[in-house]
């Protein structure tokens, strides 16, 4: 029987329910799926990143087999591998001849772009369906930003909140607050007790990728062993569910903290799986939600993990198809410097990048205050380009993908949409990584001085930051405050906050 519809699933729409799939048959359409060089290296993706996709993604294909489907699986080894999505495509139609070519809209803008010249290009219709997994649509959210002033992440939460119903009470939030952030906020200690990710042993499939990830991509960026990371939807699923049990209780006190040797306290550590679509959004939020009324885990970790993922997900993603493709190349600060080496190679004397840096090339995983504000700070502190920020950080994380990590770095981060996104920049002094986290008392600098050669550079850089970001920045309302400080600490410290900011970054340089 001649193939109807050829139906393209793409390495972060591993799941059964995607709307490529909805309306197939499976005795008449087929499915494709590839592994292709352009995806693993169009930024050079952590060892890990690329291992955890390519083995979900022939999981999937086993399950989709074993449900009764036909798979065309692509290998990224195989002999005639195009070595591109559209390159394959054009294969199977040549080879299928199919009806007309089905497939979920992209998650980057890129490939969307590319997908809608294909009806041409391959002489079939190509139907790119919206991706509905996630809780609210591309027009849903245009809607909701039609006409705002303001674009503020709490004010979306809130109406995701009463749309979802999840921690409502009637038309009340639960607990009597929409918002508890304020209790997200403690440091955690040393805790023999202290939960882990579900770790799982790498089976013959998962073995087989990691052997051609070690061949084909040995120049890329990060460590390969040890690989524990779910690749089905089960495992992820037990992932998930041991979090709900050990680390949700306490996530909320600590979602914050930082502790040297601890890269995951009290964190899901299940953004990998979510994003590549083996986990389901409103699934994991319902079953916080009921973790909560059963008097399991506190309001504070119930909302702030909720939040995560009705609020902040759905809002970047939101943002990143409303702005693009001008998001791409925003710079409101100017920043120019290059990305410091030892953002590849960990190779600092400051304790927080340090232990940041290595995490990340160690589990390609950091937790967002680990990103925010020790990489991301520091590098929005020391004038660092943008774009080159954004491309780290799409490269070097295993639940990075456009959608979701472009309106963080550009918008959340590095400021570079002028507040769009984020109502100031997220700058600070080496106090706040000494409140949060313990990584100060093993440094080489002093958190406690200000300036000088033995001096934590944050404090100096975020002086300078604020002074030759003047003009663009002294309107902002809510930088009222650090900008009176500066203006009475009188000339002879506000030199000596730029000479030590200047040292240190012509040592950058």
């Amino acid at each position: 029987m001649p193939v109807r519809n050829l139906i393209l699933i793409l390495g972060d729409q591993l799941t059964p329910t995607i709307s490529s799939l909805r309306g197939a048959e499976k005795d008449r359409d087929r499915i494709l799926m590839a592994e292709v060089a352009e995806e693993a290296t169009y930024v050079r993706h952590h060892k890990k990143k690329i291992a955890f996709v390519f083995s979900a993604m022939r999981h999937f294909a086993e399950e989709l087999a074993e449900a009764g489907w036909t798979v065309d699986y692509v290998q990224l080894g195989d002999a005639d591998n195009s070595g591109s999505l559209k390159g394959e495509v054009e294969r199977a139609v040549k080879r299928l001849k199919p009806s007309s070519v089905s497939v979920t809209e992209p998650g980057e803008y890129r490939l969307l772009a590319d997908f809608k010249g294909w009806d041409a290009e391959l002489g079939v219709p190509v139907d790119i369906r919206p991706d509905a997994r996630f809780l609210c649509s591309r027009s849903e959210f245009e809607g909701w930003a039609d006409g705002r002033k303001r674009f503020l992440m709490e004010d979306f939460c809130r109406h995701m909140r009463v749309k979802t119903g999840l921690l409502m009470d009637g038309d009340k939030p639960a607990g009597g607050k929409w918002n508890f952030d304020k209790d997200n906020r403690k440091p955690a200690a040393q805790d023999l007790f202290m939960p882990r990710p579900r770790r799982f042993e790498p089976d013959e499939i998962t073995q087989n990728v990691l052997s051609l990830v070690e061949t084909r991509f040995s120049e890329h960026f990060g460590a390969l062993d040890p690989f524990w990371f779910a690749v089905t939807r089960d495992e992820a699923r037990q992932a998930f569910d041991d979090f709900l049990d050990s680390g949700l209780p306490r996530f909320g006190d600590f979602q914050d903290a930082m502790l040297r040797g601890e890269p995951f306290l009290y964190h899901a550590v299940v953004s990998p799986y979510l994003n590549a679509g083996l986990l389901d959004p409103m699934e994991l939020c319902q079953a916080v939600d009921q973790a909560y009324r059963d008097g399991k885990v506190p309001i504070n970790s119930a909302e702030g993990f909720i939040r995560q993922i009705i609020g902040w997900r759905e809002y970047v993603r939101g943002i990143y198809w409303l702005r693009m493709p001008d998001m791409a190349d925003e710079n409101f600060l100017g920043a120019t410097r290059d990305l410091p080496s030892f953002y590849w190679s960990g190779e600092t004397d400051m304790t927080c990048l340090k232990e940041a840096i290595t995490q990340t090339r160690d589990e390609a995983y950091a937790h967002h205050i680990q990103r925010l504000m020790i990489t991301g700070n520091f590098a929005m502190l020391a004038g660092i380009e943008p774009r080159q920020v954004h491309e780290w950080y799409l490269a070097v994380y295993a639940d990075a993908y456009e959608w979701v990590e472009m309106p963080n770095t550009l918008g959340m981060s590095q400021f570079a949409d002028g507040g769009f996104l984020a109502s100031k920049p997220y700058a600070s002094g080496g106090n706040y990584i000494r409140k949060m986290s313990d990584y100060c008392g093993s440094c080489r600098y002093d958190v406690a001085q200000k300036t000088g050669e033995d001096a934590c550079p944050f404090n100096a850089l975020y002086w300078d930051f604020l002074d030759r970001n003047a003009e663009r920045l002294r309107g902002n309302r809510r930088l009222a405050t650090a900008y009176s400080t500066w203006e009475r600490m009188g000339e002879a410290k506000q030199d000596s906050y730029r000479d030590s900011a200047h040292v240190f970054l012509q040592g950058l340089s």
